[in-house]
């Protein structure tokens, strides 16, 4: 107990330190108050990370103050917010003490606290109209998003099943809402954090990195800054320059967005000049500032973005450029005076600090302005639906009603796949429709913020092509049910067709029969044969033939025994000594999922399925933020044993490069040394260029990681890398 008694005062002290710019010494003791009664109420309680409920309060609270400039008012609610319903004076009694302000905010944060959000719609802008619904007071929504940030700081200590669902819901939820309230520190440090548990493998690759090439960038930044300074000082200016390495997350989002490596990566930092300047001349010094930055360095105008002319909704106020610095590397440059540093770093709370109002008083006027910008709807202010759009794996397209309801369907999604998303009855006998008032055809992909409308036509019908085209699962499955209904009908007919032949020809109707039909002609259901019979595309004759030959059958018998020597998918009693499943379902079998072929080694979870029982996939699976988001109750804990018995798993490898002489026995050789078996090698060569996929059984992901970086060494070789599926 005493060891606890030291970390509070230790986590006590720092958070008075924290508040010393916003709350005067004489509240102390409210402060002291507060935590006096939470202390009393919380007891022995553990939270999800491990950690005593009464310090998570105080690192909450610490944060509120520290991180985000918040006062008296906000740092008490901080310190209460778990323990509201425990407390051991009354809510009258509450008031007296502390003020109506603390209570109305604590009953608004038990409100929200009872929201299953990992339960509710993925679609973040929900999220965010759920909450204001809920909360009064935006003060609310900030404890919620700081109480997260401290949950996402301490998820090594929670549970494994509980860290994948939080890094995801913090990933869609709380770091769009954290941006578009302008707290970048927070929203960029929730996003690092998410993807650390969500992509372990690419981030810590880009992390180490990082750390490998943190001397060149440091004197990369001194070579450029050197002039920089220099010049500023003889023109008079005061000022600091600062750089900063940009989150892993962010270069992540631009390998993927630009198919490159890490090392491809141009823009890994960003230099901030930030000017000391009087409120009068802001924006003249930045533009100035601005002017020797680009008389020094050349620019790249696709990239200027003023913010000081127009800022954002958010109160950001801020000059980007990117320029070309010493040896040929990209810089960004941020240029901001002192106040607009401050609002960048702590929102616009700061902002009224430089209105000459101190204390709670300027904070109506920021949280009325909050509430302004989170429940702004106009077209142009997309920044918390973009931010949210810009996901790990697929990005979304939020398009338009005629109603001016919005819907949320995948990236590329057709005019089609938008039809089916309002009902199926609309996607059955759409014939086209209108984007932005512009006729388009079904095929049309669809941009963020397009207005849509659909044309129907009564004598419209799915066809076959439009599977080649569609990209969401709903417009899938309607298209491929009303198929299969006129099949169906096709089907019966065929049947009734093929019955009244064999009668005719004295060859009795069973089930061996129709076997050995699927066999000849490689079908696997019977009524692919009887649709082919009803359209015409199987001579009747010919099916005569096949079953008064009695060899044929035979012989395609033979072949489809050598078929079955293709592997199988394992079943759950080959893999169950090396596969440790959490929450075990009883009687549900286990599979790999072939989206991303796991492999011994990866990060990985298990999914319950509606009708395949559990999948295994890797937490980089392309499908995993859509599973983890919409369904984390159907998400199982899984891990890898030590057993030594591991079997083989199938792996994909993508090859590029340039044509060389032998590089495929090369390829082959390093299959061989790594004692693995090949599946398939399927490779062209274009105008010297080589492209080819292999596919490989290995026992476990250091191998086949392995066997890529060698792969990588051989001459010509361009890229090989992973790729999710064979």
């Amino acid at each position: 107990m005493s060891e606890n008694r030291q970390k509070i005062f230790s986590a006590y002290r720092a958070l008075l330190h924290a508040s010393r710019n916003t709350v005067p010494k004489e509240d102390y003791p409210k402060i002291r108050r507060a935590l006096e009664l939470a202390i009393q109420a919380s007891g022995d309680k553990i939270i999800l990370t491990g950690e005593p409920e009464i310090l998570h309060a105080l690192s909450v609270a610490r944060i509120i103050a520290g991180e985000m400039g918040l006062g008296l008012t906000s740092i008490i609610t901080a310190l209460l917010h778990d323990s509201f319903n425990s407390l051991s004076i009354s809510q009258i009694e509450l008031e007296k003490e502390f003020g109506k302000k603390v209570v109305e905010i604590l009953q608004g944060f038990s409100r929200i606290t009872g929201i299953d959000s990992m339960q509710a719609a993925y679609q973040a802008e929900n999220f965010r109209k759920l909450l204001l619904s809920l909360a009064d007071d935006v003060r609310v929504i900030l404890i919620k998003l700081v109480e997260r940030l401290e949950y996402m700081r301490n998820l090594e200590s929670a549970p494994e099943k509980e860290r994948l669902p939080m890094a995801s819901e913090t990933y869609f939820l709380y770091a769009p809402l954290a941006h578009r309230l302008g707290f970048y520190n927070i929203k960029s440090e929730m996003e690092d954090l998410a993807v650390k548990y969500l992509e372990p493998e690419q981030y810590d690759n880009i992390n180490c990195k990082l750390k490998q090439t943190n001397a060149s960038r440091n004197k990369l930044i001194r070579d450029f800054s050197g002039p920089l300074k220099d010049k500023l000082e003889n023109l008079g200016f005061r000022f600091i320059i600062k750089s900063r390495t940009k989150s892993i997350h962010s270069i992540m989002l631009k390998m993927k967005k630009q198919g490159v490596d890490f090392e491809e990566v141009y823009d890994l930092f960003a230099v901030r000049i930030i000017i000391d300047s009087e409120a009068e001349n802001e924006k003249s010094d930045c533009w100035r500032a601005y002017s020797v930055v680009t008389d020094l360095y050349q620019p790249n105008p696709s990239r200027m973005r003023d913010w000081i002319s127009v800022p954002k909704s958010n109160g950001y106020e801020s000059l980007h450029t990117t320029v070309v610095g010493p040896r040929g590397k990209w810089v960004e440059v941020q240029i901001r005076s002192s106040r607009m540093d401050e609002i960048a770093e702590k929102g616009l709370a700061a902002h009224f600090k430089y209105k000459g109002i101190k204390g709670e008083g300027g904070l109506d006027n920021w949280l009325a302005k909050m509430r302004e910008i989170l429940e702004s709807s106009e077209k142009e202010d997309n920044a918390f639906i973009d931010q949210v759009k810009s996901g790990l794996y697929t990005d979304e397209v939020f398009v338009f009603t005629p109603k001016g309801d919005l819907r949320q369907l995948p990236a590329g999604a057709t005019l089609l796949d938008f039809a089916f998303d309002i009902h199926t009855a609309v996607g059955a006998s759409c014939v086209g429709g209108k984007v932005n008032g512009r006729n388009v055809t079904i095929r049309h992909i669809l941009q963020n913020g397009d207005h849509v409308s659909i044309l129907r036509s009564k004598n419209q019908k799915p066809k076959q092509d439009w599977l080649s085209f569609v990209i969401t699962n709903k417009a899938k499955t309607k298209i491929r049910q009303v198929l299969n209904e006129e099949k169906t009908k096709a089907a019966a007919e065929g049947k009734e067709i093929l019955m009244r032949r064999l009668k005719n020809w004295k060859i009795p109707y069973n089930d061996t029969m129709i076997q050995s039909l699927l066999n000849h002609y490689n079908l696997k259901y019977a009524m692919d044969l009887y649709f082919l019979i009803a359209t015409e595309k199987l001579e009747l004759l010919e099916i005569k033939d096949v079953l008064l030959k009695p060899e044929k059958p035979e012989s395609y018998n033979g072949e489809a025994v050598s078929e079955e020597k293709e592997p199988k998918e394992l079943k759950t009693t080959q893999y169950s000594d090396y596969l440790i499943i959490q929450d075990r379902v009883e009687g549900l079998d286990y599979k790999m999922s072939k989206c991303c072929n796991p492999v011994f080694g990866d990060s990985i979870f298990g999914f319950v399925t509606i009708s395949e029982g559990i999948k295994i996939h890797r937490t980089s699976c392309p499908n995993a933020h859509n599973m983890l988001s919409r369904y984390p109750y159907r998400l199982i804990a899984a891990r890898w044993s030590k057993s030594v018995n591991i079997p083989s798993f199938i792996a994909s490898v993508k090859i590029t490069g340039v044509e060389d002489i032998g590089m495929v026995n090369k390829i082959a050789d390093i299959i061989a040394d790594n004692k693995v078996s090949m599946r398939s090698f399927n490779y062209n060569m274009n105008e010297g260029l080589f492209e080819g996929v292999l596919n490989i059984m290995v026992p476990n992901s250091d191998v086949l990681y392995t066997i890529i970086r060698k792969i990588q060494g051989i001459k010509g070789i361009v890229k090989a890398s992973r790729i999710d599926s064979n």
